[in-house]
């Protein structure tokens, strides 16, 4: 499903902070099937997949993702070695107006893959990710990611590497992987993320479902 040649051809950008971006990393007709399978999410917010129907054609691209030929090309590209770092991953379904605070990531995340799962094109002009050079202005950025689906953004955790995007509300499918300092962040974070996920599940308002 993963276009490796297209990531393995792109090259890591450094200022910045280190990061890449690539368009239609994801196979155009397989990632139909993806987003017919992609899982229903309770809400707004992160869903760790224990809490989630994680099957058919996006179970294939999460198996991808997590699999030993991408990582050894994020190892190259961001000259890192992931070789004893876990590696934990959250779904994204909805947006809420809140969302997209500009920050750099906490300090326990080493590398950061997002892979938009939206539709072909991203009619908006909110809800685009940008790549900042300070910690307070949107405006004042370096690239701006389009959420479009299959499009690729990774980069490297840094004290520096500030990103954030302008007020959205409504669907804004995404999922988010890390390679982490240790076990213990995954436990951490995937529990107060599924505690999340359950009580959203309970008492979010109906439109979120839809």
């Amino acid at each position: 499903m993963l276009k490796l040649d297209a990531l393995r051809s792109t090259p890591v950008q450094h200022d910045p902070f280190e990061y890449l971006i690539v368009k239609n990393f994801v196979d155009g007709e397989k990632l139909k099937g993806v987003l017919a399978d992609y899982p229903e999410v309770p809400g707004p917010g992160s869903h760790p997949p224990a809490g989630l129907k994680i099957s058919g054609h996006f179970k294939e691209l999460i198996d991808e993702l997590l699999g030993p030929s991408f990582q050894h090309l994020v190892e190259e590209k961001f000259d890192v070695d992931l070789a004893n770092r876990p590696t934990m991953y959250t779904v994204r379904g909805f947006c809420r107006a809140r969302d997209g605070k500009i920050h750099t990531d906490s300090k326990t995340k080493i590398i950061t893959v997002l892979l938009y799962m939206n539709d072909d094109s991203w009619e908006s002009s909110t809800g685009r990710l940008r790549l900042l050079r300070n910690g307070t202005d949107l405006e004042n950025y370096v690239a701006e990611v389009e959420p479009s689906g299959g499009t690729l953004l990774i980069f490297k955790r840094a004290d520096n590497s500030w990103h954030g995007h302008h007020p959205f509300e409504g669907r804004r499918r995404a999922i988010q992987i890390n390679w982490v300092t240790d076990q213990s962040v995954v436990d951490r974070e995937q529990g107060r993320h599924g505690f999340s996920s359950k009580i959203k599940r309970l008492f979010q308002p109906s439109h979120w479902m839809q």
